[in-house]
Order: structure tokens, then C-alpha cells, then sequence
């Protein structure tokens, strides 16, 4: 079969130039456009061989070319196409910037029950109905769709689809604009710099989540905490009975230091059968900012003086986690009593602190 090149040499061969300039511009026409007529009108080359567009060596050159050419654009198309895939499925565990799986298969991977997407092991019901491990243990092992014994079956298709799957992370509205292979997605989010913060406000169940600005201003509009600001405090804590010891905060004050801030907690609770009072300070922030700061805690009154110093924790810790990590100023009642002064009877500490930023 002759193709477009052959063609070429053929007409060089019998110098017949008219013929080969048109047919130049035929074939670069066709390269770039892949359509239309190869050639119009009648030419004869020298060895007499008729070059009409009714001949059959005419037809032989037109289809092999055509033929050329739709498997030209066809491999640029697949080339495209592949080099495009490559980039979406080129996320790594730390995720990249790139377009998600969008083809609605991850749709199937909500349990029909708690709604969230499900990871290994997805379960399914003998007519095919889908959910996670934990709701299958909430439902009692019967599916809540068809009420139909769930037993003990697998759906091992599923759990594979999932595996092509990249999703954008949840936190994509917040700033994260990174996507993720399925199985990775979860812990990414776990993690994610973007997740909101939940409400340091320990003296209620406070349900409040968002970034720090938000928190802030429902600190002191929702909670009524006093806002300071300085790198330096000094606060004066009383008590009418000591004796009464409640698991809750008694004070929550915020600092704004060095352009961030801090929560500077106080309360008293019980560590094991002994009353305690609990002074220490949390950033607001994730935990490698925290670990640029410092600050230290003082009390005392009659020649006596306890003094803390260590690294502000996250509010990502929990107020609890850290609490009961006694990661703080710990006075027992009765040496505050005793730096109370009087006849203690009555609580008045006063705890001086300061914040600084490590080098």
C-alpha cells in the first residue's frame, strides 16, 4: 500500500513538479486538519499511470493516508488522555492540587444508614444493600432496607472501586484544595491544618467550631471572656468556699500576645481523693505553632512561692486531655488556703504569668 511519503518519492522520481507541489500541500493540509479531499481535478505523471480520483491508485493513496492520519490524531488523543490521567492519579499520601474522581461512584460508598463513607469492611446483605461495620453493629446485624439477615458478607467489589477513587477533603470549602486516594482521604482529614477548632470554653458543652478569628469572637460575645492583651498578666482569683470543689472551669481569660492568642484557664477539681486547684495555658492554634512559645506561672504569699514554666498546649487537646495530663500550675487547697492568708476560710490567689517566644 502506498502511503502520502511514497507518493511523494513516486512523483519525484518521474519529475512531474506541478503534481508533487499539490500534493505537498495535500498531505501537510491533511496532517494538520486529518479531513477533506486529497486531491481535485486530473494530473497524469509521466509514466502514463492515471492519478484521477476515480483510479484505483489514487484510492490506494487516499486511504492509506486518511488511515495515517486517524491513527495519528487517535494516538495524540490517547496521549492526551493518559497524560491527564496521570496527573489526577499522581496524589500522594500528602495529597496534590488536581481535579477529583468525578464519575458518581463514590456516591455508592455512603452507608445507608449513618450516611458517612464507608472503609474496610463494607458490608452487604444478601440483596446487595450496603453499610459500615459500625452501623452494622447498631442495626443488629439485620439490613435496614430489605430486614433481611446481614450475616457475615463482604462487599470485596466495593472495597476495590474505592481504591481509584480521589476525593477533595472535606475541609475543601476552609482552604484545603488538595485531593486524596480514598483509603488515605480519612487520616489526611484527621490531620488537616484547615479542620476547624473546636470552642476552648470548658465551663459549658459548647458545640461552637471555626477558625480562630470566628473563636474568638464568640469567646467574647457568646461567653463573655475577658480579652486582654500583653505578654504579661496578673490575676487575682477568689472564692467564697474553698470547700466546694466542682470538675468545672472557674475562669477562662484570653490573651493576645505577640499577634496570637492564648487561654489562660483556673480551676479546681479532684485529683484522685485530694482537692486541687489548676492554673495553665492553652494556644489557640495547632501544636507546632504552640511549640514556638513559652510561659511561666507564679503564686505564693508568705515567703512561699510555686512557680511553672513549660510550653502552652494546642486547643486541639482537648480541655480534659489536658487537665488530667496535670500539664500546669497544681496547687492542693491547702497550701492555697495558706496563701490566702486570714482564717481560710476564703480562697484569694493571685497568679502572675508571663508569655514569651522561644528563638
Amino acid at each position: 500500500m502506498v502511503n502520502g511519503g511514497q507518493l511523494i518519492q513516486f512523483c519525484v522520481r518521474f519529475k512531474e513538479q506541478e503534481l508533487l507541489d499539490a500534493i505537498k500541500q495535500h498531505v501537510a493540509f491533511h496532517k494538520s486538519k486529518s479531513s477533506g479531499s486529497f486531491l481535485s481535478g486530473k494530473k497524469y505523471c509521466r509514466s502514463g499511470l492515471a492519478m484521477t480520483p476515480g483510479s484505483s491508485v489514487f484510492k490506494e493513496v487516499l486511504e492509506s493516508h486518511l488511515m495515517s492520519s486517524d491513527y495519528e490524531t487517535g494516538k495524540a488523543k490517547s496521549e492526551a488522555k493518559s497524560n491527564s490521567t496521570s496527573t489526577k492519579s499522581g496524589v500522594g499520601l500528602n495529597g496534590k492540587n488536581g481535579v477529583s474522581s468525578n464519575n458518581g461512584v463514590y456516591e455508592l460508598l455512603g452507608c445507608s444508614v449513618c450516611k458517612n463513607l464507608m472503609y474496610p469492611p463494607i458490608h452487604q446483605c444478601p440483596n446487595g444493600h450496603t453499610l459500615c461495620y459500625h452501623c452494622k453493629v447498631e442495626v443488629h446485624n439485620i439490613c435496614p432496607t430489605c430486614h433481611h439477615d446481614l450475616g457475615n458478607i463482604r462487599c470485596l467489589a466495593l472495597e476495590k472501586v474505592a481504591e481509584s477513587l480521589e476525593l477533595p477533603c472535606r475541609y475543601q470549602s476552609l482552604g484545603c484544595h488538595d485531593i486524596f486516594p480514598y483509603y488515605t482521604k480519612l487520616k489526611h482529614e484527621q490531620n488537616c491544618g484547615f479542620r476547624p477548632y473546636n470552642c476552648p470554653y470548658a465551663g459549658s458543652e459548647c458545640s461552637v467550631m471555626g477558625d480562630i478569628p470566628t473563636l474568638v469572637a464568640h469567646l467574647k460575645d457568646d461567653h463573655k471572656v475577658d480579652m486582654h492583651d500583653g505578654c504579661t498578666f496578673n490575676h487575682r482569683y477568689v472564692k467564697a468556699n474553698p470547700h466546694e470543689v466542682e470538675n468545672a472551669t472557674w475562669m477562662l481569660t484570653v490573651f493576645n500576645s505577640f499577634g496570637r492568642h492564648f487561654c489562660l484557664h483556673f480551676e479546681a477539681f479532684q485529683l484522685g481523693s485530694a482537692p486541687v486547684y489548676m492554673a495553665f495555658l492553652r494556644f489557640m492554634g495547632d501544636d507546632y505553632e504552640a511549640k514556638k512559645f513559652s510561659y511561666s506561672l507564679e503564686v505564693g504569699a508568705n515567703g512561699r512561692k510555686l512557680i511553672w514554666q513549660g510550653i502552652p498546649r494546642s486547643i486541639r487537646d482537648s480541655h480534659r486531655k489536658v487537665r488530667d495530663s496535670q500539664d500546669g500550675l497544681i496547687i492542693q487547697r491547702n497550701l492555697a488556703l495558706y496563701f490566702s492568708g486570714g482564717e481560710r476560710q476564703e480562697l484569694k490567689l493571685r497568679i502572675t504569668g508571663r508569655i514569651w517566644r522561644e528563638d
